[in-house]
């Protein structure tokens, strides 16, 4: 199997609701993804897909969804409605905790079969740094 990955930045912001400690503060982190792909076969050119194509498409579906946002546990009515006195606010509400692990499973389980269709390109792995020290990592 031959896997290509692709790097994309952003900056978001985030709380975890419920973390028994500083973490419950809303913060923000400048993020960045590792978007590991495969394919069955490499194109005729010798390549599993062109790099452009996954950051077109994974990261523009970052850039429109998270990217200068605020990324909330959809269950957080309290971040929720202080979010909408905002005009303009992206937000964008997460099925659980905007954690390291959660947004690396979104992105693998969610946005990369949506983003990748048609290609014959799957997403296989992600990995998500936080901070400089800190990365969650999801694999199928």
């Amino acid at each position: 199997m031959t896997t290509v990955v692709r790097r994309v930045g952003f900056s978001a912001g985030h709380r975890v609701w419920g973390h028994e400690h500083e973490c419950s503060n809303v913060h923000g982190h400048n993020y960045e993804v590792y978007f590991h792909a495969t394919a069955e076969h490499l194109d005729d050119v010798g390549r599993v897909i062109d790099f452009r194509i996954l950051k077109q498409r994974l990261g523009g579906w970052i850039e429109r969804h998270w990217d200068h946002g605020f990324i909330c546990h959809e269950a957080d009515a309290e971040v929720r409605d202080a979010l909408a006195t905002i005009a303009g606010q992206k937000l964008f509400l997460l099925p659980g905790n905007p954690t390291a692990e959660n947004l690396a499973s979104y992105l693998l389980r969610e946005v990369g079969p949506r983003e990748l269709a048609g290609t014959g390109v799957r997403l296989v792995r992600v990995v998500l740094w936080e901070t400089p020290n800190c990365f969650a990592e999801v694999s199928l």
